[in-house]
């Protein structure tokens, strides 16, 4: 099993795009009932969370969801800064220990947690 938790910051329009990816999976799906998007967001930034415990052999589905939430465009392309969604998963594998997973600039960037996460590995 791995256990999954993290979040996302996106803006209005991409937050109504990462609600439609997530409904758009099977309702029989019981993976996707980890996402928590709360009924009231403030102070200018959405956000969308994930907890779950996913089979390790169901990481394609979860990888291939924030991969397609990563390409969702920035609503203002002429900004200033890079504003797609952008967020932070943290994964603790049963056998392949710690890995944290990055949603920016476009992707998904799959490494090694950079900080001490690890009290979250249990």
């Amino acid at each position: 099993m791995v256990s999954v938790r993290g979040w996302l910051e996106c803006d209005d329009e991409q937050l109504a795009q990462i609600e439609e990816i997530v409904e758009a999976d099977d309702p029989q799906r019981t993976y996707s009932g980890g996402w928590a998007f709360p009924p009231r967001q403030y102070n200018n930034g959405n956000w969308a969370f994930y907890g779950g415990n996913i089979r390790a052999v169901s990481l394609d589905w979860f990888e291939e969801r924030l991969r397609q939430i990563a390409q969702i465009p920035a609503s203002y392309p002429d900004g200033e800064y890079d504003e797609r969604p952008r967020g932070l998963f943290l994964l603790s594998h049963d056998v392949d220990g710690m890995s944290e997973w990055r949603v920016c600039n476009g992707g998904l960037v799959i490494g090694l947690p950079d900080g001490d996460d690890h009290y979250l590995d249990a």
